[in-house]
């Protein structure tokens, strides 16, 4: 084979897909990846970039479709880089997001007797065998998420538009029809209030390279139960100039909150730290199962209602709950697994570094009348111990939830101190997950089951909750 360049174009058969859902072919010992190629897909790629072992080249056409192969359905799907497997039958994406968590925790977990659910036979005589648990797909993998954080730029006609910033860039994609088809469908109606209001008013859009003009995101969010609607802009300044017309705009179709986020700095976060409440409450409330939340603008809250439910019932039913255990929930947010687990525990402490946070869990925990949850302010590897030690406060079960980078390694090290006899993992990362499960491991906590659940349809990204039990001995596992 000859020797490929930049630009040059090849055919390659795509045999397998990356974490994070390029396609991966192989040319003569060589490895490509190949955005938006999918397994079974026969490919003509151009080369982008080259390495030693591999390279990275854009897809030029499909020769071949895979089976498995659907068309997009919004037609911005590649260049957003949001929907990474749009054009992949949902069927096909569980399939290739139970592998990931499998790959995962036998490579980096160690977890060498780790099963996919169609492998019954093969772990059938092996002692410790652990089967993974079919993955929880959603009923409907489109309109699933009750909260969407728009960036707002200056479209190609030089008026205000509402997109997504393309993969890995902050060049803004606008959505056609302000109309993303992962988000509810009342995103549209106040979107395009927002963007004629600037229309109207001369309010200019912000610019990262000058850090001039005011609007730079619009979240929306909706209670699925309540049907209750938030609105937050968040803007380069303090107050928008005729600010009093978005609100009456957006109250006559139905929004309860609107308020503003200050966020003046040079940034790629999104939110501010200061909320200033122009209308409402300042907050909305919904329902996971029979728990009532209070959802302000900064609260953590997961973005699919419905798959939630499920996730925390997951959680729960690992835990083994009896009604006596005193439960800790780690990196706790608003207290959602907190008061989910409070519907069978004995005692439920929750912990988290962000005091707004906790003051919304403390609030949830009050309007569900549940007394006998408390929270903290702080990391877990300081209040844990603090607890322990001053008040004799145990834990018979520990569950963490963690940010993508997993568990720090001082909670590690405290959840080991702490002997529970079980911890229930709930991860938006399997590589994360895994590297702690391996970490647990070391200590006598041995895998019991593991279950995916797919939050995030059209997307690389999967929930998965683990139950870990402390084995008699410490044996080291290695």
């Amino acid at each position: 084979m000859k020797e490929i360049k930049k630009n040059d174009t090849f055919v390659v058969t795509i045999e397998d897909m990356s974490d994070t859902g390029a396609g991966i072919g192989k040319l003569e010992g060589y490895t490509w990846f190949i955005k938006d190629g999918l397994i079974g897909d026969v490919v003509e790629a151009s080369a982008m970039k080259m390495k030693k072992n591999y390279g990275f080249a854009r897809l030029v056409r499909v020769l071949e479709p895979a089976k498995g192969r659907v068309p997009a359905r919004c037609p911005v799907a590649r260049a957003c880089g949001g929907c990474q497997l749009q054009e992949l039958s949902y069927d096909e994406q569980l399939k290739f997001k139970e592998r990931t968590v499998y790959n995962h925790l036998k490579r980096i977990g160690g977890l060498e007797h780790l099963y996919l659910p169609q492998e019954k036979e093969a772990a059938a005589g092996v002692p410790d065998a652990v089967m993974m648990e079919p993955i929880i797909g959603m009923e409907n993998p489109w309109r699933y998420r009750n909260k969407a954080q728009y960036p707002i730029g200056t479209g190609k006609d030089g008026l205000p538009a509402a997109g997504f910033f393309a993969g890995r860039t902050h060049t803004l994609i606008p959505i056609p029809n302000q109309d993303c088809l992962l988000g509810c469908e009342e995103n549209r109606e106040i979107l395009n209030i927002v963007l004629q209001y600037m229309r109207d008013n001369g309010v200019s859009p912000y610019h990262e390279e000058t850090h001039q003009g005011l609007v730079r995101h619009v979240l929306i969010r909706k209670g699925f139960t309540s049907g209750q609607l938030l609105v937050c802009m968040v803007i380069n300044g303090r107050s928008l100039p005729h600010g009093e017309r978005l609100v009456e705009a957006l109250v006559k179709v139905g929004v309860n909150s609107v308020s503003l986020s200050v966020n003046r700095e040079k940034t790629n976060v999104i939110m501010g730290t200061e909320i200033i409440n122009l209308y409402g409450p300042g907050y909305i409330e919904d329902w996971i199962g029979p728990v009532r939340f209070r959802i302000s603008p900064l609260s953590f809250f997961q973005v699919n209602p419905v798959q939630t439910e499920r996730l925390y019932g997951t959680a729960l039913e690992f835990a083994e709950l009896s009604g006596g255990e005193t439960v800790w929930d780690l990196y706790c947010g608003i207290g959602t697994i907190s008061l989910f687990l409070a519907q069978k525990a004995g005692r439920v402490y929750g912990v988290e570094v962000i005091p707004q946070a906790i003051e919304d869990a403390r609030e949830n925990a009050r309007n569900n009348g549940m007394e006998h949850v408390e929270f903290f302010v702080g990391k877990a590897e300081e209040v844990l111990p603090e607890q322990y030690e001053k008040n004799h406060v145990s834990a018979d079960v520990i569950v963490v939830d963690p940010p993508r980078k997993g568990c720090d390694q001082a909670c590690l090290d405290t959840i080991v101190k702490m002997k529970p006899k079980r911890v229930v993992y709930v991860s938006c990362d399997s590589a994360t997950l895994s590297r702690d499960v391996k970490y647990l491991r070391k200590f006598g906590y041995e895998v019991k089951r593991v279950r995916p659940v797919d939050m995030f349809g059209q997307s690389v990204h999967c929930e998965c909750v683990v139950k870990l039990e402390k084995e008699q001995t410490d044996r080291a596992v290695g």
